[in-house]
């Protein structure tokens, strides 16, 4: 299954038609339909709800709002060898992205600063379908809901990765979610990203230091993941610049396909970044 976000609506994208979910889900905005989800239900209305011919780039981030954006630094060794840092996530441990960073297909990549390097990272999305603290390895696939396309965008510098990685548009995701039914093992994924058509990033996900298993578990031993939290589970090597005028894409096989502009804010920054800009 696919559930995306079509007029901020759930919806399902089946054989290129968005078909409601509103006769099964009622009243349920996405985290409502990711909580309360039920295979039987979504095929029902596969089989019997009103469905519309729509177009790709209107879809908004399959979750607009997630409750949280939880973000794994140097999760490939080949990416820690590029960015010549000495710590993968092991030691850095995770962090946090403002939920208000989320665009989809419908946005933009916002870059806030014309004199300090902004990347692209592409990034297999892990959405959270069933919550809970200290999750084991064992059974942590179990409360994954789905895996989407996503960006990680970074501004370069030395203030704390969350400041960074937080402006508007910096999170793109989407253009689904597609269903764990339709990805049994998300270590077998391979991630593609280009810029302008460049190719720059093309890894498996079984190259990360910690699974997406072993993320579940190490994040849930610090902070309760719930429905519709997004797990970035790290970039691989070939991260670059980005500037106005660029298109980001990225594929993941057997997930999906996003592809965003990137554009200039417009925005003055802050005076508390004047000494950073140098």
């Amino acid at each position: 299954m696919r559930l995306a976000n079509l007029a901020r609506r759930p919806v399902l994208i089946h054989e290129g038609q968005a078909v409601e979910l509103d006769s099964v889900f009622p009243d349920q905005d996405a985290v409502g339909v990711i909580a309360h989800w039920d295979l039987d239900r979504a095929r029902t209305a596969l089989e019997t709800a009103p469905r519309s011919s729509f177009d790709p780039l209107a879809l908004g981030a399959p979750v607009p709002v997630p409750g949280k954006i939880v973000g794994a630094p140097v999760n490939y060794r080949r990416h820690q060898v590029e960015m010549n840092v000495e710590h993968t996530i092991a030691g850095l441990g995770f962090f946090l992205k403002s939920p208000t960073s989320v665009i989809g297909p419908d946005g933009a990549v916002a870059v806030p600063f014309p004199n300090r390097r902004t990347d692209q990272e592409a990034e297999l999305g892990v959405v959270i379908g069933r919550g809970g603290s200290n999750i084991d390895a064992g059974t942590a696939l179990d409360h994954v809901f789905g895996y989407t396309c996503l960006v990680d965008v970074t501004v370069r510098g030395p203030e704390e990765r969350s400041t960074r990685k937080s402006f508007p548009g910096f999170t793109p995701t989407g253009p689904w979610i597609t269903t764990t039914d339709e990805v049994p093992d998300p270590m077998d994924l391979t991630s593609r990203g280009w810029v302008n058509g460049e190719l720059r990033q093309d890894a498996s996900s079984q190259e990360m230091i910690f699974s997406v298993a072993q993320l579940i578990e190490f994040i849930s031993s610090v902070v309760r993941l719930d429905p519709g939290d997004i797990i970035a589970t790290g970039t691989p090597a070939g991260v670059g610049p980005i500037g106005p005028g660029d298109q980001i894409r990225v594929e993941i096989g057997g997930v999906g396909d996003l592809s965003v502009p990137v554009i200039a804010s417009g925005i003055e920054p802050h005076p508390l970044w004047l000494s950073q800009l140098s």
